[in-house]
């Protein structure tokens, strides 16, 4: 979902357009010695801190390249034209390996890479089919699968409700996997979806979440970006439960948010660094899902900090568990509708 998040947030720049970012030298014993360090530049296509998407991914990097002997510089874009200026900068400054994310970086790296067919480029993300880019991609209708599969265990109304930022092919990964693994556990369950038009407006998403409570729903999943923050508002009002996306959200108010789907970006990046580090790095697509622990949910195939709440309960969750086996094993299948 952050990959959607971009079109949300204000950018941050590198000298003219760009920002001098940060470096992550690495002298730990990973690196060969008198060996000259990997130097590896991520381009972030927004400031970090805003969004813990792009805060686990340079967080990752760092971490593979503390352990691994490598250097890494992050650096944070300000607009659109800044992140073709960024990855420009990170070229002529003849760095390694140049990764960077999102679909929102599609068209600069595009553009880049194939003005240097003779560098090695990432995308964490999405796609971008070249000879020398890795796309690093990730399943999340697996993850959407379970969350849907636990709605439909967990529901007393039998209607469930999902409020989405845009209705286009790339958020097909939530609803349809959502709805699918709904239906799987509970075939009597009606689901009710409304299109924000928008990643940044909470007040029309909580709008949206009140009317499908007021239908009678009582778990809302959000995927409606920073529209998400307004469905989270409704489930505090009016009493009905939610769940967040990529990180964490529990936290913020266990009464009501009750499971979050996980996106590992930080997974991502490291194994970017290391597969580069260690030589074994190729250009390609490469995807995560349940197995490889690049997306996942609260409590089903991760920890969280915040006691389960009672509406999911230990039942749901054993019964969820048991699916996700299902899906890693293959005996399973959760199609990819993007």
């Amino acid at each position: 979902m952050k990959k959607l998040l971009l079109a949300l947030t204000t950018f941050a720049v590198l000298a003219t357009g760009c920002s001098t970012g940060t470096s992550a030298p690495a002298d730990q014993p990973g690196g060969q010695a008198g060996a000259a360090k990997k130097r590896i530049a991520l381009i972030l296509p927004e400031k970090i801190g805003v969004n813990p998407f792009f805060q686990q991914m340079d967080e990752g990097a760092k971490k593979a390249a503390q352990e691994l002997g490598a250097e890494v510089k992050t650096i944070e874009s300000t607009d659109h034209g800044a992140i073709e200026e960024n990855l420009r900068v990170a070229v002529a400054e003849n760095y390694d390996l140049i990764i960077t994310s999102s679909f929102t970086s599609e068209d600069a790296l595009k553009k880049v890479a194939t003005e240097n067919p003779d560098r090695n480029f990432a995308i964490i993300d999405t796609v971008v089919d070249l000879p020398n880019v890795r796309s690093v991609t990730f399943r999340e209708q697996e993850a959407a699968y379970l969350v849907g599969a636990a709605a439909g265990l967990a529901t007393k109304t039998n209607k469930v409700g999902m409020v989405v930022a845009l209705d286009i092919p790339q958020l097909k990964k939530w609803t349809v996997g959502f709805g699918e693994g709904l239906k799987a556990t509970n075939p009597k369950a009606e689901l009710m979806v409304n299109y924000v038009g928008s990643f940044t407006d909470p007040a029309k998403a909580k709008e949206l979440a009140l009317l499908q409570a007021s239908k009678g729903a009582d778990f809302i999943n959000g995927a409606a970006a920073v529209g998400d923050l307004g469905v989270f508002e409704a489930a505090k009002e009016k009493g009905f439960f939610t769940a967040g996306q990529d990180v964490d959200r529990t936290t913020i108010d266990p009464e009501h948010i009750v499971l979050s789907q996980l996106k590992g970006t930080d997974a991502a990046a490291y194994e970017t660094v290391k597969t580069f580090v260690e030589g074994t790095f190729k250009p390609g697509v490469v995807a995560y899902g349940l197995k490889e622990k690049g997306v996942g949910v609260t409590y089903v195939t991760h920890e969280s900090k915040t006691p389960l709440n009672a509406f999911i309960g230990q039942e749901v969750v054993d019964k969820v568990k048991a699916i996700s086996d299902e899906i890693v094993a293959g005996t399973r299948k959760v199609p990819d509708q993007f």
